[in-house]
């Protein structure tokens, strides 16, 4: 997922696949443990694409933070 395609999502959306992520990122880490992973670059990228949803939510709560300081 791009992060031009993560900026168009509403904050719920990104809160969703940031979970949906994490649980797969849980699931693969447990498959990695009990048996060979199929495709060991779906966790690297699940790991990349998490970073990339934090992210976008953390710039978004600093521009509202950053808005209402400057409306007081």
């Amino acid at each position: 997922m791009k992060a031009k395609e993560i900026r168009e999502l509403s904050d719920d959306q990104i809160r969703a696949e940031l979970n949906a992520l994490e649980r797969k990122v849980f699931a693969l880490r447990t498959q990695a443990e009990t048996e060979k992973l199929k495709a060991p670059s779906e966790m690297t990228n699940a790991r990349k694409d998490i970073a990339r949803l934090k992210t976008v939510l953390c710039q978004r709560e600093q521009a509202g933070v950053a808005e209402q300081g400057a409306g007081v």
